[in-house]
Formats: C-alpha cells, structure tokens, sequence
C-alpha cells in the first residue's frame, strides 16, 4: 500500500479502470468522479446482473465465455447512459470512456473460455496490452488473508475478490494494479489525485 505522505507516481496518467458489477447502483456517483479526474481512462465494465443471467444457463465454456463477454457491454452501455463516451477501439485513452470488449476479444481470442476467467481478467489483458496500469474497483477494501488486508500481493493467494486466473496473469505480466473500494467517493476520488488510500497493490516491480 502507498504509505502515508507518498503519492502515486504521475496523477494524470492514463489508466484502466475495471468497473465492477457489484457497484451497479454506485454508477450515478462513479462515472462523474471518472470523467471530472483529469486523468484519461479507459473504463473496462463488469458483467454485473448480465453476466449473472448468463450463469443460470446451461451451455459449453465457448458458449458461456462469448455469452458473458457480450454481457460486458451491456453493462458497458449503462456505464455509458450516465454520461461516458463509449469506445471499441483498443488504445491508450486520450480522453475518459467506457471500452466494448466483444469485437476486440472475438479478433485475439486470447484467454482460456473458463468461469475461471472473468471481467478481472480481461480489463487485465487489455492493461497488458496498451502497457498501462490497472485500477479495480470493488465492494471491498482489497484482498485480504485471514482478516488482514493485504498492501501488496506477490505471489497468487486464494481469495473471493478477484478471479483465479487474474493475480497469477497480473504477475506475470508486470501488470501495476491497485484494487480499491469503489463504494467509497473519497477514495476513488483520492486516488485518482494521486493520494494515498486503503487498497492492496498486486506486482513485484513498485
């Protein structure tokens, strides 16, 4: 974690911001903090209430996988109904918007077809791919082992915060990811100013 009286380097450098299904009813508060920062983002969406129908059906992983990618975007387009511009193209954000993942991910095709793959790890793969770093945001604090949040994860631990597939990809990739309680206005607004906050810090090279 940022320890107090440190900041995150460079403030208004562009970001991916995974926006997580569990903050659909936050959405009216988060998207004008997002567009108000001075930062340019690239907002990855959730699947969220879409991604959840999608569970209740009983198809094949490749089913599934694409079924939950295109509940992505429909998520994408409520992001998008509360006043962000919305965006398929994949590059490093000049200005804020919410990202359609469906035709990018249909074009690579380059995670496993898996619930072990989730929204998590895709905002990770597009992070990877523009060589930029990853802000989570959640219900919850961070991750936490045993009751204690974690300040940094350097290596894959078991939790119910991210996917499975999401912390050993992070890694591997020398992905700069913080995750943080995006329930909190303060927070997210702190840390897009570049403040130090409450969050856990995944990857061996801060």
């Amino acid at each position: 974690m940022v320890q107090a009286g440190e900041s995150i380097r460079e403030p208004r450098s562009p970001l991916v911001v995974k926006l997580g299904g569990s903050l659909h009813h936050r959405i009216p508060e988060i998207v004008p903090l997002l567009c108000q920062s001075g930062r340019p983002l690239l907002v990855v969406p959730g699947g969220g209430l879409f991604a959840d129908a999608v569970r209740q059906e009983q198809v094949t992983d490749d089913s599934a996988h694409w079924m939950a990618v295109a509940a992505m975007e429909q998520y994408a387009w409520v992001i998008a109904s509360h006043g962000i511009m919305i965006t398929d193209i994949l590059a490093v954000p000049e200005i804020t918007a919410v990202f359609l993942p469906y035709i990018i991910m249909r074009l690579h095709d380059p995670l496993p077809h898996s619930w072990d793959v989730t929204s998590d790890s895709i905002a990770a793969w597009i992070a990877a791919e523009l060589g930029i770093e990853l802000l989570v945001l959640k219900s919850v604090d961070g991750i936490f082992l045993n009751g204690i949040i974690q300040e940094q994860v350097t290596m894959p631990i078991k939790n119910d915060v991210v996917d499975p597939f999401f912390i050993p990809f992070v890694l591997k990739h020398r992905i700069k990811t913080t995750i943080i309680n995006g329930k909190s206005d303060m927070v997210l607004e702190k840390y897009l100013n570049g403040e130090p906050v409450l969050c856990t810090k995944l990857c061996t090279t801060f």
